[in-house]
């Protein structure tokens, strides 16, 4: 454990004491603030109606101080309430706010060469909603501000405190951008608050207290703003980006001053929501390196939950309830109808079942259990007895499918905050996700394959039929000479995956597969380049090696994407990585690869998407050159949804009985609605289904094949030095959708 980590929440509370202890003794007089044209006003504090606490906070740090008429600084300060990132209409596309912004912005404000040589400068970034609302409630501030009457006004971030020395720094600051103001009117704009993000600026000081910024100030938490100012932003709109990164756009164009030293700072004692559109494009650039896993903060604290949906050709009841962190069954209607101990059963590994059919004495106990609830959507046909109107608003909502207005009741049902992201528009009813399709659920034989292969997570063993594999299993017998292991390998703890009480074993199919749905999408030798790849400049989290387009050679055998020392401090590797142009729904993406060998070294073969994540991986361990490993992360939402949870994902080893390093050999994935297939020279090696642990992903991803080297040394063990260089080679590159 990271001993700050451990550290965090003493020193949250630390500080919590501290300014309490702070904030009940006066600070003197703020003699920048009055009535007059040179003085600053008033004060404006954007705050979240949801968010009371923090205005509270925020009014005891300001009512330490007095103006320089002695008056309470408090008596200046009203609030501003924050446009909230979880209202849809809030955030919606206006004129206000471009949601698009280039990387090359972010350059303006940060250079770094890990992102300049990562992506070129118009890539396009897309606004988080948490960003679109902070950039809207600072404009709703501009605007109150030029059409009121002050001619100065502070505005500050809700989750601010003042600084030892504040009132000294505030007052000289103040003094100096006054007096060399143009017409010693007073600034335009002063930064209160701010963090530098290109120390290489040469700013022009002013005096002692001040400087005029000309680029690379992070921050805008706290600000003086004067009217002709606000009318400047105003003017300059629409803001593109990040509200903070935009206004150094914008420096240039005002008569802006920063204090030397920043006066006020972010509380580090409250929880922020706030989400940033970069940080995914910092991750691969290598310039963040997030190694620990996101925690989901946990299945909201009710009891069984029961939807109904319209059955629509698009579901979005389930896709909902998933976001909202409940492992949730989604039923066609041709099940047979549940009994009690079938839904107990279910509900042992569900927290929401939709659709489900009930025989009548699960109806009436479910409608007995005052812990139950139950949300409908508009039109649905719903069992008179779990009815909203026989079960009353405490325990039923009826909500209108996919509208912007149906977070809201479901959310005050479970007791849960409204998400940021909007309302699903949900996923084909055809795909069957949120289906229960294992093979112990539902029996299911998916292209006449032979189910002649058991499979432990951990461990694959050979048997000659599915019969002996099991009974070998039940006595403990060593199978092909290996004794059968029941240890899974650690999966997530999430929504989205079965939880370790399901005791999830997957069984390995073996047959031929079919010929693959869809048409040819690629096609290529490998040995020269391709339109239908790119090859990557980045990095991920956890790997300590950096990307290079160097890295990625053709030879007459295929593509090369070779791993090598190159010691540059925190990623002291350099290796190949490419990507396809083009993104897929569905289909079958086969190649003849041999995996680069060694410890410490893992090959990818694998289709992924960001917000939301979801994954299908093939990797090959350097370590154990006779195994493949297979993985799923999913996460739910429509496309655009900020959730990227998962660190293990849901892997299984797959013991091939061969040397992968030794020779090329055809692996594929068979992605279809409903069932993963993993090939190897064109047979089914392994299947998954929905639920088997997790659901199976469904929106588009692109295909990808790197070589990289795992931070830590579980997976893959250590690299050594003198082992490399080290190359996979890739040919025949042939992708079916």
């Amino acid at each position: 454990m990271n001993i700050h980590d451990a550290l965090r929440p003493s020193r949250h509370q630390v500080f919590r004491v501290w300014r309490r202890l702070t904030t009940a003794l006066p600070a003197g007089r703020l003699r920048a603030f009055g009535d007059r044209s040179d003085q600053i006003n008033a004060v404006i504090v954007i705050n979240l109606k949801r968010q009371p606490a923090r205005w509270r906070l925020l009014i005891r740090e300001v009512g330490r101080f007095r103006t320089a008429d002695g008056a309470p600084m408090s008596t200046m300060t009203r609030r501003l309430s924050a446009v909230d990132a979880r209202d849809g209409r809030a955030v919606a596309a206006t004129a206000d706010v471009d949601v698009t912004y280039r990387v090359g912005d972010q350059l303006y404000v940060q250079p770094d060469a890990r992102l300049a040589d990562s992506f070129e400068p118009n890539e396009p970034v897309r606004m988080t909603r948490q960003e679109v609302a902070v950039a809207r409630s600072h404009i709703e501030v501009w605007k109150t501000i030029a059409a009121g009457a002050d001619d100065h006004v502070l505005v500050l971030e809700d989750d601010v405190w003042f600084r030892p020395g504040a009132r000294a720094a505030i007052d000289n600051g103040w003094r100096d951008a006054v007096s060399h103001s143009a017409g010693r009117q007073g600034p335009q704009l002063l930064y209160l608050s701010y963090a530098v993000a290109d120390p290489d600026v040469q700013h022009h000081k002013v005096t002692r207290s001040v400087f005029r910024p000309k680029r690379g100030l992070w921050f805008l938490s706290g600000y003086v703003l004067s009217r002709s100012g606000a009318a400047e932003l105003l003017r300059a709109m629409p803001v593109v980006g990040p509200v903070d990164l935009w206004i150094n756009y914008q420096l240039d164009n005002l008569d802006a001053f920063a204090l030397a030293t920043p006066a006020l700072a972010q509380r580090n004692d409250v929880v922020s929501s706030n989400a940033y559109s970069i940080l995914p494009y910092l991750a691969r650039a290598g310039i963040v390196d997030a190694e620990r896993e996101l925690t989901h903060p946990g299945v909201p604290r009710t009891g069984p939950v029961l939807g109904w949906s319209c059955g629509g050709e698009v579901e979005g009841l389930a896709m909902a309830l998933s976001m909202l962190g409940l492992r949730v069954r989604a039923f066609d209607g041709d099940e047979q109808p549940l009994n009690p101990q079938d839904l107990r059963q279910a509900l042992q590994t569900f927290d929401a079942l939709v659709d489900a059919p009930l025989d009548p004495t699960t109806l009436s106990l479910i409608s007995a259990d005052e812990t139950a609830v139950v949300v409908v959507e508009q039109d649905a046909a719903v069992p008179s007895d779990l009815s909203p109107a026989h079960l009353g608003p405490q325990r039923a909502v009826v909500i209108e499918s996919a509208a912007s207005t149906a977070w809201p009741p479901i959310c005050r049902l479970l007791g849960v905050d409204v998400p940021a992201d909007p309302y699903p528009a949900g996923v084909p009813r055809a795909f069957g996700i949120f289906r229960d399709a294992r093979p112990e659920a539902r029996v299911r034989a998916p292209w006449g394959a032979s189910a002649d292969v058991g499979v432990s997570v951990g461990k694959v063993i050979q048997s000659s039929t599915a019969a002996t594999f099991r009974a070998d299993i039940r006595q403990g017998r060593e199978v092909g000479g290996q004794q059968p292991k029941r240890a899974a390998l650690d999966r997530d703890d999430t929504p989205w995956v079965l939880p370790p009480s399901s005791d999830w074993r997957p069984l390995l199919h073996t047959g031929n597969a079919p010929p693959p749905a869809g048409s040819p999408r690629i096609d290529a030798s490998m040995n020269q380049p391709t339109p239908a790849l790119t090859a990557l400049a980045e990095t991920f989290p956890g790997n300590l090696a950096s990307f290079s387009r160097t890295n990625v050679r053709h030879h007459p055998d295929g593509l090369h994407l070779q791993l090598e020392l190159e010691n540059r401090g925190h990623r002291p590797y350099r290796s190949g990585a490419v990507a396809s142009t083009d993104w897929f729904t569905h289909g079958r993406f086969e190649a003849s690869i041999r995996p680069a060998p060694g410890p410490g070294v893992v090959t990818g073969f694998f289709l992924h998407r960001a917000t939301p994540r979801q994954e299908i991986d093939i990797e090959f361990i350097g370590s154990h050159p006779t195994r493949m490993l297979t993985n799923v992360y999913f996460n739910p939402g429509d496309d655009g949804t900020a959730s990227s949870y998962g660190y293990r994902g849901s892997p299984c080893w797959v013991e091939l009985g061969f040397d992968t390093t030794a020779e090329f050999h055809t692996y594929g994935i068979d992605w279809r609605p409903g069932c993963i297939s993993w090939l190897v020279n064109g047979t089914v090696v392994h299947q998954r289904a929905s639920w088997d642990p997790t659901p199976i992903p469904y929106l588009p991803m692109r295909l990808h094949a790197n070589v990289w080297a795992p931070r830590s040394h579980e997976l893959a063990g250590r690299l050594g030095d003198r082992d490399l260089p080290v190359a996979a080679v890739i040919e025949n590159l042939r992708v079916t959708a």
